[in-house]
């Protein structure tokens, strides 16, 4: 009697990125008589458990001294928001701090007009309901501009475990489905990989000239909106055992 032996190879691939990802990242072991190997996307969607929000504080005056003064106070007006808030100002974190002179290109000489202060503000927030409270009142601070906000998930691995499960059990269920059509029965799992990928989330944008004019006005954007739910994604390569 013959020994039959059987390789199977199966690859199930969402995108073409996907496949592209897939072909770069896939394990380097050999394939063995008796196995198929299989690989799968899985996702997960979890609900955002963070909001950060970010602004720049920034201001052009003839003197970097007064720049800086303008700036200071904003700041300090920025940290009163936050106390009126319930929130330690020790809660957002300094990105930068910049000091430029502003040229006159249109003068051969380049002549300095003044100098520009700027310095960027980032604020986590667990509590949502202080979110659209807390973008108002920063809003009506005139030196601050590019307001920012963005939900995200920081506690991830849990969301990362489940996604990896659900593309392992698409990687074995494929496998299974090949195996079957081949006649055989799919064994134990002999070897597997996982790529997990957050992806990032477009800020929303809200220009303070717009929001100091419907502030007083108008509910915050986000008021009564559910979160963006924040999906993770995992691929995950796979080689099972025939029976």
């Amino acid at each position: 009697m013959k020994t039959v032996r059987i390789v199977v190879m199966a690859w199930c691939f969402l995108s073409a990125a996907s496949f592209a990802a897939a072909q770069s990242q896939a394990p380097t072991a050999t394939a063995q008589v008796n196995t198929i190997f299989s690989g799968a996307e899985g996702k997960y969607e979890a609900a955002p458990d963070t909001a950060v929000l970010h602004l720049d504080i920034s201001s052009q005056q003839d003197t970097s001294r007064a720049a800086y003064e303008r700036v200071a106070a904003a700041a300090d007006q920025v940290r009163d928001v936050l106390r009126k808030s319930g929130l330690d100002p020790k809660a957002a974190q300094i990105g930068f701090y910049a000091v430029q002179p502003v040229y006159d290109w249109k003068n051969p000489k380049h002549r300095v007009l003044g100098y520009r202060v700027t310095t960027s503000v980032t604020l986590k927030l667990r509590d949502f309901t202080k979110i659209g409270p807390i973008l108002d009142q920063l809003s009506n601070i005139e030196d601050t501009q590019n307001q920012t906000m963005n939900y995200t998930l920081e506690e991830v691995d849990q969301a990362k475990a489940k996604a990896a499960e659900d593309a392992l059990k698409k990687a074995r269920n494929q496998a299974a489905s090949v195996a079957t059509a081949g006649g055989r029965s799919l064994g134990e799992l002999l070897y597997a990989s996982v790529d997990v990928n957050q992806p990032v989330i477009v800020p929303l944008i809200r220009p303070n000239v717009m929001a100091r004019a419907t502030a007083a006005a108008e509910a915050a954007p986000t008021e009564d909106f559910t979160p963006q739910n924040v999906t993770i994604t995992a691929h995950v390569n796979a080689m099972f055992a025939l029976k």
